[in-house]
């Protein structure tokens, strides 16, 4: 069931307005947030749902809607009251970004996205965005600034990247490092671990997947039931790809990807902190790029957000995402959120 705010009205403003709810979205995207029309996970009105059902189920939502001739802008936000908003996002959302209907061009889109920065700053005076890809952060920070917002840019996190195109398991592999090529071969040899790869939502592999998740030195998953239901989202697309490793039987390693519009992307993975003897973690990871590069053949492979060395040894390059936050000088809420910003950073400065 999805999430109901009531509609938030707001100052009529050419080709721009304010939604207040999923459903609202919903309605005036006519289609066009699903999964034919966009590529991405995170621009999807499936994902969009679940985050707010799942993670911000009190929170109410506000939707800024640019509108010119056939083509549309949506900037999903969460009202966190008092004048402050943030994106209608999660920790499990890798990339944010506004949301257009597919072809837009990049003119228009500038258009539309100058005026949902008009649209925002007549319900909110701060604003925080993230995780934001460069060229995203670069151009909204320049549509906000174009309406007299005051836009500050900072990394907010790393992610590394495989780039596979042409490539099948074995010539990929061949262009790791010696390192962990004798890793994995030395561990093949020696481990009891054995792999299986599923294509579609699987109840006793999920069981599996979360029975390590719980027992890994993994941080508390937040929400199981967004994560559990997004794999079934996918398994029902047959782009989940989901590796469980077993010792005698037991799960020990597990890991969700999925593989869509050529490129995969690794969501979660984990394995337990006692298996580390038998390196059920590596073991599963060569079987599913195995898997993954021999079978849907990606022309790139994402590890997810995060700057952990072992990722270099798997990726080729790293890559960063941004948080902006945006400040209205002209609104109380964002004199005070600029101010406070300024305060932390000085404080910093002085810490050092």
């Amino acid at each position: 069931m999805t999430a109901h705010f009531p509609l938030i009205e707001a100052a009529a403003t050419p080709g721009a307005r304010m939604l207040g709810s999923i459903d609202a979205l919903a309605r005036e995207s006519a289609g066009m947030l699903d999964r034919p029309f966009q590529p991405g996970h995170y621009d999807r009105l499936d994902w969009l749902t679940l985050t707010a059902q799942h993670l911000w189920p009190d929170t109410p939502v506000a939707v800024a809607a640019a509108r010119v001739g056939p083509h549309s802008l949506w900037l999903p936000l969460r009202d966190g009251g008092a004048g402050r908003a943030r994106s209608l996002a999660s920790w499990y959302t890798l990339a944010f970004a506004p949301i257009a209907t597919p072809g837009c061009p990049a003119d228009v889109r500038a258009t539309l996205l100058t005026a949902i920065a008009e649209q925002v700053r007549k319900r909110f005076g701060a604003l925080a965005l993230w995780p934001l890809e460069p060229e995203v952060c670069a151009e909204v920070q320049s549509a906000f600034r174009a309406q007299g917002w005051i836009a500050i840019a900072r990394i907010e996190t790393a992610h590394w990247v495989a780039h596979t195109a042409g490539l099948d398991f074995d010539a990929y592999w061949a262009r790791r490092g010696s390192k962990l090529r004798n890793t994995v071969r030395r561990r093949a040899k020696s481990s009891p671990v054995e792999t299986q790869i599923f294509d579609r939502f699987d109840a006793d592999a999920w069981a599996a997947y979360e029975t390590v998740y719980a027992g890994s030195w993994k941080p508390n998953e937040g929400s199981p039931a967004f994560v559990r239901t997004f794999a079934e989202q996918e398994g029902a697309a047959g782009t989940l790809r989901l590796g469980i490793a077993r010792r005698d039987g037991q799960p020990v390693a597990a890991q969700f990807w999925t593989v869509e519009n050529r490129v995969a992307t690794i969501h979660k993975l984990a394995h337990l902190e006692s298996e580390r003897a038998n390196s059920p973690g590596t073991l599963l990871s060569h079987a599913m790029f195995r898997h993954v590069l021999d079978h849907d053949r990606p022309d790139l492979i994402d590890y997810g957000n995060g700057d952990e060395g072992y990722k270099a040894e798997w990726m080729d390059e790293r890559r960063v995402r941004h948080r902006l936050r945006m400040f209205n000088p002209y609104s109380l809420s964002g004199l005070a959120a600029g101010a406070s910003i300024a305060a932390k950073a000085l404080l910093r400065r002085f810490a050092r």
